[in-house]
């Protein structure tokens, strides 16, 4: 397998090790080691050292028949929640919009060109993608994405997009550059975005940012609806004044939380 960088400073090792530890999914829990070599893309001898590496560090074990990621796996990711709070912050905000709405609702903040979410509180609906925190989906071909891009000064849009989609998810809506920074500029004026099965069918749903105290855009939360049953007339009409309450009282919490001061407790 080639380098995917040529800096010096990239350790392609560490690369190879996370690929390892994506390569697993809901569909895929447990895995043997060609199906991983070739999910990540990588010689069967490297894999296996690095699946050696991981089941000793403990984020690995072995089933019998392969190998099945443990629960450690989730300090990674869990690290950055509870250092931000984004979760014990937005989850009162989420649940009271959802016994609103009846709709699913979600928070998530730009990862290049990607959304990743970080918090979300669903309901039962039956649609074309599965969402977890911890899902990416390419940024402008969602609600989220408009959001979180339209936050940006116009000249980083473009860096931004540079980078490759790790999504890997193909979205219906493709814009070039000129036509998104139209939509953005208008996501910009009116301060929320809609996206109508842009991202895949089925999907229809409405954003709004939510700032920091220096007004800077940190982060978006939606409603999502099933395209089939509701109409944009009532996601617009009904739900996004609710939601355009909620993203304000977020950001007022998250305004109140970053002015705190730290507090450092020696031994």
């Amino acid at each position: 397998m080639a380098r995917r960088d040529s800096n010096p400073n990239f350790v392609e090792a560490v690369a190879r090790g996370l690929d390892l530890i994506r390569a697993f999914d809901p569909a895929n829990p447990s895995m043997s080691l060609t199906e991983l070599a070739t999910a990540a893309g990588l010689a069967r001898p490297t894999a296996s050292r690095i699946l050696y590496t991981l089941e000793t560090l403990g984020y690995v074990r072995s089933t019998g028949s392969g190998f099945a990621l443990t629960p450690r796996v989730l300090e990674l990711g869990m690290s950055y929640i509870q250092q931000a709070d984004i979760w014990d912050l937005t989850r009162p905000h989420l649940q009271r919009l959802v016994s609103q709405t009846h709709e699913s609702s979600s928070v998530a903040q730009l990862d290049g060109s990607d959304i990743v979410y970080v918090a979300r509180v669903a309901v039962p609906k039956l649609i074309a993608l599965v969402v977890r925190i911890g899902t990416k989906f390419p940024a402008p071909a969602t609600s989220l994405g408009k959001v979180l891009l339209a936050g940006l000064p116009e000249d980083e849009v473009s860096a931004v997009l540079a980078e490759p989609t790790r999504s890997g998810i193909e979205s219906r809506w493709k814009p070039d550059l000129p036509e998104l920074l139209d939509e953005l500029r208008r996501v910009r004026a009116q301060g929320w975005a809609l996206t109508d099965e842009q991202l895949a069918p089925g999907i229809r749903s409405v954003a709004a940012p939510i700032r920091d105290g220096s007004g800077k855009t940190c982060a978006a939360v939606n409603v999502t609806v099933h395209a089939a049953e509701t109409p944009t007339e009532v996601l617009v009409d009904e739900h996004l004044p609710r939601l355009l309450a909620t993203a304000a009282a977020i950001s007022s919490d998250w305004a109140k939380i970053s002015s705190l001061p730290l507090l450092e407790v020696k031994p």
